[in-house]
């Protein structure tokens, strides 16, 4: 198969490499390692996993461990036609097989599905099946307020804080009120829609711990329910999350596509907020690709839409906070993509007024690291260490990945820094070095 994929061992090794960090995990993998795999040696079960989504990119196709002849067999399958189940199959496994959840990896394959996901049939099964328990406005208002606590606990302590309860809440509670008696049809929709947004929280808690694989999952299976409460407007910010995961990992391949999907689906079905968000992300799929006069077309999209009154913002695109600072975020980030620096800094300087520092400490810890980024670029680097410094000060008790890594990634500049005597560099070298160990 490597053979057939025109790749060398090292060529092997390195893509390997790359999407175990895609994954959160260092690997060490080199040719040597991938000659043993070759001649019978068999790695442990998640590098199988990475070798086939490393070989699956390279062909087109999906591939998997047993096809390479590996006895671990293929990752699990946890998204899969009836989503009822597949969120119980995925809240239990968070809690009682944390393992069997995290040998999940994030595959390019996967990412395609909502461009050509057919519910009707899905649809029917479900509405076949329903319950003897009675679910009323009650039951999905509950839903609700949990994914909403939870949410607004998620921005200040990380991804890590309340996982396995919120995952239990899901399997236990959530997924069997769907398969009960509703009053009437739009209850169902609610229902449906509650516990897409809960499947979104889990979706984003996994991404902010580095766990990409389990978070592709649980946002594809709330592209699912979302598409039961609205195959418009809902269905699309699912489509938005999937977008968003894979442009956060590199994996520009059919984004475009989805945030063009995302936006056909949500047309003329959308408040003006929401609209906006699914114009920043068809502006970052632009950018990510070089398309800069597409990506600036885009982001006046976005600031049109937001500008649009009276029209209440839904739930489900209110868990991600003001929508007048993600677009300043993500606006900034598509500025970063097309190489104009001071309009980045503009915006993220911009996004400190928009987000409420309190509520949102997360949000600000990422802003002055990206801030710290965009001014080392401008070769203001007095700067840029006092911008690090202030996100190394928001990055104490929380539990996030996202955060560590940001944090560790700017660790060679500042020895470069260090280097030159740049005051402050060594200090925030130690204690970035500390905080990340």
């Amino acid at each position: 198969m490597i053979t057939t994929c025109g790749l060398s061992y090292d060529g092997v090794a390195r893509a390997v490499v790359r999407i175990a960090a895609e994954n959160g995990e260092v690997l060490g993998t080199n040719k040597s390692a991938v000659a043993h795999w070759v001649a019978g040696t068999e790695p442990n079960e998640r590098t199988a996993a990475y070798l086939a989504e490393a070989l699956s990119r390279r062909a087109g196709r999906p591939v998997t461990p047993t096809q390479l002849g590996f006895a671990a067999g293929s990752q699990p399958r946890l998204v899969g036609a009836e989503p009822i189940a597949t969120a119980t199959l995925l809240g239990r496994a968070d809690i009682e097989h944390r393992g069997f959840l995290s040998a999940a990896v994030y595959t390019a394959s996967d990412m395609t599905m909502p461009l050509d996901y057919d519910h009707e049939p899905v649809s029917r099964l479900l509405k076949a099946r329903t319950g003897q328990g009675r679910v009323g406005a009650e039951e999905v208002a509950v839903v609700r307020q949990i994914t909403k606590a939870f949410g607004a606990a998620d921005e200040v302590l990380g991804g890590g804080h309340g996982l396995s309860t919120v995952a239990a809440y899901l399997a236990d509670t959530t997924a069997p009120m769907l398969s009960g008696r509703f009053a009437n049809d739009k209850t169902r929709r609610d229902a449906f829609g509650a516990a897409a947004e809960l499947s979104w929280l889990l979706g984003w808690k996994h991404h902010d711990l580095g766990q990409e694989g389990a978070a592709q999952r649980y946002y594809l299976l709330g592209f699912q329910l979302a598409v039961e409460a609205d195959p418009h407007a809902h269905a699309a910010w699912m489509m938005r999350a999937v977008a968003h995961q894979a442009l956060s990992l590199k994996q520009r391949r059919h984004c475009l596509d989805l945030a063009q999907g995302a936006l056909e689906r949500a047309e003329g079905y959308t408040d003006g907020a929401t609209q906006a968000l699914l114009h920043i992300t068809h502006a970052r799929a632009y950018a990510a690709l070089g398309e800069k006069p597409q990506a600036a077309h885009a982001l006046l999209a976005a600031e049109d839409a937001l500008g649009r009154d009276g029209e209440p913002q839904p739930t489900y695109s209110l868990l991600m906070g003001p929508a007048a600072g993600t677009v300043d975020s993500h606006t900034a980030r598509t500025l970063t993509e097309i190489g104009d620096h001071p309009g980045t800094e503009a915006r993220h300087r911009a996004a400190f007024t928009s987000w409420d520092p309190v509520a949102f400490p997360r949000v600000h810890l990422l802003t002055h690291m990206d801030l710290g980024d965009c001014l080392a670029a401008q070769a203001r680097v007095d700067e840029a260490v006092s911008a690090w410094s202030q996100a190394l000060e928001l990055a104490e008790g929380m539990a996030s990945a996202r955060s560590r890594s940001a944090l560790a990634s700017i660790r060679p500049t500042l020895a470069v820094y260090r280097r030159r005597g740049v005051p402050g560099a060594a200090l925030l070298e130690y204690r970035i070095q500390r905080a990340t160990a």
